[in-house]
């Protein structure tokens, strides 16, 4: 697939979010303060930072896909890990004014909740969007290797489950009268994505700094060494700028051989790293031994 068709798929993806984060978050406000459904108006808050991610997701996206220039050496892939770093934020704060609210609604007990046919529709909706909008998302951040967009299919996927949460509080409430059900499963909503979002904090953090999963360095080491004509591996980095990796290596070569075959080695050690790091973009400093 083209880099051009493959930008386009990535941007509908983030896009369409945007449209039905607007579009659920109208209907649950609504909804919410009609019927005075406390986990109503926590799933509509949760699916108002969903619109705000999807827009940062949406925005990163468009940055990220442009090319490396004299400033940004790497590309902008790194904007979609602070796109999915605001996210994590922005939940975190929601989901302390969702506990608080709750917490005094259970010592106060002071509003009447009115369960009716639209407070079982608003979220019967919102799971069938967000099932549809999260495979959506699934697949193109498994496609493109985009952080951004499996944050945002993540993020969404946690929504099916915090919506079936607050049907069950709104069933409590409906036939047995429990005033209680709705704010515990407010909060048991915001646990849920607090859960989630730290999980992506750690993940996001991670790329920022730079981190690799463990055991990357000493494959790249071994499947170098076993080549013929290199000596030595050493001083590897490996780094990730959004989906893309950069990986930079110094080896130790015989240094009486002709420049055309160190040319040819340095390249072939390029693509056995690339066996090891998929899609690389790799450096390779030859050392005389």
């Amino acid at each position: 697939m083209s880099p051009e068709s493959a930008e386009r798929e990535k941007k509908w993806a983030a896009g369409s979010s945007v449209i039905a984060a607007v579009a659920l978050t109208g209907f649950k406000i609504i909804v919410g303060i009609a019927t005075g459904s406390l986990g109503i108006l926590a799933e509509a808050a949760h699916s108002g930072l969903d619109l705000a991610a999807a827009v940062m997701t949406y925005l990163a996206i468009r940055i990220s896909v442009r090319p490396a220039d004299r400033n940004h050496p790497y590309g902008h892939g790194k904007v979609e890990n602070l796109s999915a770093l605001f996210e994590t934020l922005l939940l975190l704060l929601t989901c302390g004014w969702i506990i608080y609210s709750a917490v005094d609604r259970l010592i106060n007990h002071s509003v009447e909740i009115e369960v009716t046919f639209w407070s079982f529709a608003v979220m019967a909706t919102s799971i069938a969007v967000d099932v549809s909008r999260s495979r959506i998302l699934y697949r193109a951040a498994r496609r493109y290797k985009s952080q951004a967009l499996e944050a945002d299919a993540l993020h969404f996927s946690t929504d099916i489950w915090s919506s079936a949460v607050v049907i069950i509080g709104l069933v409590g409430v409906k036939l047995a009268n429990w005033w209680f059900a709705d704010a515990v499963a407010a909060i048991l909503v915001a646990l849920i994505v607090i859960y989630v979002s730290v999980k992506l904090g750690f993940r996001t953090v991670a790329a920022l700094t730079d981190t690799i999963k463990p055991g990357v360095e000493r494959q790249v080491i071994d499947a170098v060494e076993a080549l013929p004509g290199v000596t030595n591996c050493h001083q590897v980095r490996v780094r990730y700028s959004g989906p893309h990796p950069f990986v930079d290596v110094h080896v130790l070569v015989d240094g009486e051989q002709t420049l055309r075959a160190a040319h040819d080695l340095t390249e072939e050690i390029e693509r056995v790293i690339q066996r090891v790091v998929p899609e690389a973009d790799v450096t390779v400093h030859p050392e005389p031994t």
